[in-house]
């Protein structure tokens, strides 16, 4: 059963939801400037738990060249599935994304 909450209960869930958009938001557009590699965001996001939800698949793709398709590609050569988000990624997997787009 859903619990019952109070406007201002909902209205700050509401908050921290769009300021965890924002952050995970962020860190994909400084890997798109630049302005850290695809490893330092991908340490980044393993260890934090709001960025810990940014899907692999999202996070390749802010790499500037990178579309759908050498995304897709990307993650079926390393073994993870489409809808895997940087916390459920195994130590191989993340050494080999390292190794690949440092």
């Amino acid at each position: 059963m859903i619990p019952k909450l109070t406007d201002e209960q909902l209205e700050e869930a509401r908050q921290a939801a769009a300021a965890a958009r924002r952050q995970r938001a962020e860190l994909k557009e400084k890997v798109r400037r630049g302005d850290l590699t695809f490893a330092t965001a991908l340490d980044q996001a393993v260890d934090d738990p709001i960025l810990s939800h940014i899907k692999v698949v999202d996070l390749l793709m802010s790499i500037h060249r990178i579309g759908e398709k050498k995304a897709a590609d990307a993650m079926r050569r390393h073994g993870i599935a489409p809808n895997r988000r940087c916390r459920g990624l195994g130590h191989r997997q993340l050494a080999s994304l390292k190794d690949e787009f440092h």
